[in-house]
């Protein structure tokens, strides 16, 4: 029983939704019959003890009443009832909507005045709220939707609130559509996939030559697409995008928000990454906004993939003092199994970038580097340390070990290819006269040439 579609469903509910439905399921009007009931608390017992329930116990259980079910229509008819309160809890859970259906109620019994004074407080709910995201045009236009249609009864030859209609449609219906039309640009960055966003040149045009930019439920997403699509002018784009957000982030609920900082965030981190110039201090600017919101969360944590991306660009910034205050504010927020290791790898990279060399190694000796990019990484400082300080018996070790761990991890791809021209490029400086102009510059052009190559500009610093 315990792979029942009701099973796995009542235990994903809270204590809180436990105790309401039980008053729902013992409530006449939702049902009627005693068996579910007994069914209800039988599992509510395996729960709070922390066991499987079990066919045969559940049968025992329903077989308590004459003309009980059988456990399986027993399963089915209790599903059905839960399926029925989280609908319900879903339907009722904005009081705001539930106004709107109560005034669509009562002017369907022609109940004027109680249709007037619940619109007017559905109304005052939808302007109470914070939010100007698209639901809330949505939910406006709703409400002038059941004004018209309450209004064509009583007063058909006078001017009707169409045009406020068709208006809240338009924002609510592009808003939508314009971050449906970025959700997939960008997904088609990391997975070869092709959509069809219908409407979508009408939509663009319609937003820009309306003023509906001035709307950040629209501006936000259309200049989101133009930084991902408009290229040559992406940069253009992508600063009027940061203002907007800025200024109207408060607007948005904190999933859509989240939504919006990683689509630029990471969006900057594919320019970063294609050395595109401009783009280091933007992408840590909306970091820093992001982490301010507590919106780079999840469950509680942040990964470390994150955070590894926030010292990396802070770093080249040279926002030094912030980033070591934000690995000591934020490594608790870590998952634990990566928390030192994480913490100690960047503590080590700002006191390398400080050229405080003998912190940089006692961190990096702090902490057994599982993770094999963080592993690589910390390798990497360590060569980086070793060649800055001539400490040439120790680097010609380290390369050596270096490149049999590389070798031995054949399934990662690009930091494969990565970090072997690293190990190679320091062993060829390792060799390199440095009075052959001709050689330097021959290795120099060889750098320099190199797509893939993350240490391209230590490198080439190092060539001097």
């Amino acid at each position: 029983m315990e792979k029942t579609l009701l099973w796995e469903a009542f235990v994903s509910l809270t204590t809180t939704e436990i105790r309401e439905f039980g008053k729902f399921v013992r409530s006449p009007f939702f049902n009627a019959r005693q068996q579910q009931i007994l069914l209800f608390d039988y599992l509510d017992a395996c729960r709070r003890a922390g066991r499987l329930p079990t066919d045969a116990e559940a049968a025992g259980v329903l077989n308590k009443t004459e003309g009980g079910l059988k456990t399986r229509q027993a399963n089915s008819a209790l599903l059905a009832l839960l399926e029925k309160y989280l609908a319900y809890q879903e339907k009722f859970q904005d009081e705001g909507r539930a106004k709107i259906r109560l005034a669509a109620a009562y002017r369907k019994r022609n109940l004027s005045k109680h249709f007037n004074i619940t619109l007017r407080e559905a109304r005052e709910s939808r302007e109470a709220q914070p939010w100007r995201h698209a639901d809330y045009f949505h939910d406006l236009n709703l409400v002038e939707w059941e004004r018209y249609q309450f209004d064509t009864l009583t007063r058909r030859t006078e001017v009707l609130n169409l045009q406020a209609t068709s208006d809240l449609m338009d924002t609510a219906f592009i808003a939508r559509k314009l971050r449906l039309a970025c959700l997939a640009t960008a997904h088609q960055t990391v997975f070869k996939a092709e959509y069809r966003i219908g409407l979508l040149d009408a939509v663009l045009s319609h937003a820009a030559s309306e003023n509906l930019l001035d709307t950040p439920a629209v501006g936000l997403y259309y200049y989101c697409y133009q930084f991902q699509t408009d290229l040559p002018r992406a940069e253009q784009h992508f600063e009027r995008f940061k203002t907007i957000l800025a200024t109207h982030a408060g607007e948005f609920p904190p999933e859509e928000l989240r939504t919006l900082y990683l689509l630029a965030i990471n969006f900057g981190i594919k320019k970063i990454n294609q050395s595109a110039e401009g783009w280091l201090r933007a992408t840590l600017d909306l970091y820093q906004g992001a982490l301010a919101r507590n919106l780079l969360l999840e469950n509680g944590q942040i990964s470390r993939f994150a955070f590894n991306n926030i010292i990396a660009i802070a770093l080249k910034v040279g926002e030094l003092d912030w980033v070591e205050r934000f690995i000591l504010e934020h490594k608790n927020l870590l998952e634990r199994q990566w928390r030192e290791a994480t913490a100690s790898l960047g503590l080590a990279r700002v006191a390398y970038a400080r050229r405080d060399f003998k912190t940089a190694l006692l961190n990096l000796q702090r902490s057994d580097y599982k993770d094999l990019i963080n592993n690589l990484t910390a390798k990497t400082l360590q060569l980086k340390i070793f060649y800055e300080t001539e400490a040439f018996d120790l680097l010609e070790n380290h390369l050596k070990g270096m490149k049999n761990y590389i070798r031995r991890h054949t399934s990662i791809g690009y930091h494969r290819t990565n970090y072997g021209l690293i190990v190679a490029y320091t062993q060829q400086m390792m060799a390199l006269d440095f009075r052959k102009k001709e050689a330097v510059e021959a290795l120099r052009v060889s750098i320099s040439g190199e797509e893939i190559l993350t240490e391209k500009e230590w490198l080439l610093e190092m060539l001097g």
